[in-house]
């Protein structure tokens, strides 16, 4: 499987060195609402180095013994710690936890040589899954001369204006990007696994996959929409059929796409939803001018698909485009997923001595920080080791 997805920027590629560790990759989660200060539930702004979440988890948890030579624990059970979200085990990760209020007293003795607890308040609900707002990044790349330092500030002008593809990280595919094998062999009744965590976790690699496949599909289309009039001929080559919509045929509805505001061309049948939260509404023929410059501007973007039994389909032309990355066999609920987001608060500061640039940026929650490095680089973040 080729996992070189499209670029949305074409710009050539800039050589720098990157490799995730915690003095170069930091990362701080956002909450999703302001903690109360009273309530059943204990809330801890905490640190982590070089340790995965559930690591963590188990750090806090009673009897871990294979972890017991690092410190003091509260004796919580894992079920009772809330989490909003997974930050990488290579990073220097800020944090938040909930713990029920009756361990305050035993979290003076908590020690961890990985783990720092930086305040403490409290809330009336635990921390759940998806409780944040986003998160905010700092970045730092080597081996960077000044002329790639130059076409760097160039290209994060045009991302300020435009925003980045919100493709899924190579981390959703495991190690050897092959996890959306081992999914699509579930959904095609192949393989049976009791672990329904891991049953769905796998599930949603191969869902991803999908995703990304559309995703880079709509790129290069709107790529060969700025380059070529005949875009019925370009498409049916691009596309290897014959059965292309007639729209495509008329010069003028082609120079209407092509005259969108915006990089990513949108179609009637887009499934948009409100940003950077909102309602999911599709566009029509009759609104598309005018929702290309709401999506210049930042206020909708356009949703990509999650599929399962409940999915919400494109139609019209946005519709013969998702098609063939729509598997029904798929039996999860099924979401859509902003295919495209803005990144916020982007700096980048370069330090010629050094021969190092350093990105700060924020993100909204489920976005990958390496994207952005991935769309600058125009390079497989993979392969800049």
């Amino acid at each position: 499987m080729n996992f070189s997805f499209s670029y949305a920027y074409t710009h050539s590629p800039i050589d720098f060195y990157f490799k995730q560790t915690p003095r170069d990759f930091v990362v701080e989660e956002i909450p999703l609402y302001t903690f109360s200060g009273s309530g059943s539930h204990l809330i801890i702004k905490l640190r982590k180095k070089n340790i995965t979440t559930f690591e963590m988890l188990k750090a806090f948890s009673l009897g871990n013994e294979s972890v017991v030579h690092f410190g003091f624990y509260l004796g919580v059970k894992e079920n009772e710690i809330g989490y909003a979200g997974l930050k990488d085990k290579d990073s220097l990760a800020i944090q938040h936890i909930s713990l029920p209020s009756l361990y305050e007293k035993k979290l003076e003795s908590f020690f961890h040589e990985r783990i720092k607890i930086l305040e403490t308040t409290k809330h009336q609900n635990k921390i759940k899954i998806g409780h944040l707002k986003g998160n905010r990044f700092f970045i730092r790349v080597k081996k960077l001369n000044p002329l790639n330092s130059v076409k760097i500030f160039q290209i994060i002008s045009q991302i300020k204006s435009y925003g980045i593809p919100n493709y899924f990280g190579y981390q959703r595919f495991g190690k050897n990007l092959d996890n959306y094998l081992l999914g699509e062999s579930i959904i095609k009744g192949e393989k049976k696994l009791r672990n329904k965590k891991l049953r769905d976790f796998l599930i949603g690699a191969y869902q991803s996959l999908l995703f990304n496949q559309w995703l880079s599909l709509r790129i290069d289309i709107s790529h060969l929409l700025k380059l070529d009039e005949n875009f019925k001929e370009v498409l049916t080559t691009y596309l290897h059929t014959q059965d292309i919509p007639e729209c495509f045929s008329n010069k003028q509805y082609c120079k209407g796409i092509k005259n969108q505001p915006h990089f990513f061309k949108l179609f009637s049948g887009d499934m948009m939803c409100h940003y950077p939260f909102g309602r999911n509404f599709m566009i029509s023929n009759e609104s598309l001018y005018e929702d290309s410059h709401r999506f210049l501007n930042k206020s909708i973007s356009v949703m990509g698909l999650l599929g399962g039994k409940k999915m919400q389909v494109t139609q019209n032309l946005a519709g013969f485009f998702e098609k063939n990355f729509v598997d029904t066999r798929i039996k999860s609920i099924g979401q859509r997923r902003y295919a495209w987001i803005f990144v916020e608060d982007l700096e980048f500061f370069y330090k010629e001595e050094e021969a190092q640039g350093e990105f700060s940026f924020y993100l909204p929650k489920g976005a990958y920080a390496t994207n952005l490095l991935r769309e600058i680089a125009h390079n497989e973040v993979m392969q800049i080791e």
